[in-house]
């Protein structure tokens, strides 16, 4: 059964920064495009950033050139690095990952979500 656990969330004053990190585990053969989507309250889950299995990535316009994504392949798990954060950039955090899986072929998993709390 693969899984991806997030950690890193929480509660930080405008200004900021946090990381987060989300590892897959269990029984796959390969991680293609991982990355990270943010929904709000009232608000459908958006991307917030992106990168592929050979270090391609996308960033939404909003968090661009404060927030930086990146994978170590080894551990099969991507980060966030959160800078300049405000308090729009509060959110549950959701990890995503498109696994190959034997049974399944490539297959798209989801985090549990962390909250991500700016105050102002």
């Amino acid at each position: 059964q693969v899984q991806l656990v997030e950690s890193g969330g929480g509660l930080v004053q405008a200004g900021g920064s946090l990381r987060l990190a989300c590892a897959a585990s269990g029984s796959f053969v390969s991680a293609n495009a991982m990355g990270w989507y943010q929904q709000a309250p009232g608000k459908q889950r958006e991307l917030v950033a992106r990168i592929t299995s050979g270090g391609t990535t996308t960033y939404a316009d909003s968090v661009r050139g404060r927030f930086t994504i990146s994978r170590d392949n080894a551990k099969s798990t991507v980060y966030l690095q959160m800078n300049s954060l405000k308090p729009e950039d509060t959110a549950v955090y959701y990890c995503y990952a498109s696994l190959w899986v034997r049974t399944t072929g490539w297959t798209d998993y989801w985090g549990q979500g962390t909250q991500v709390t700016v105050s102002s």
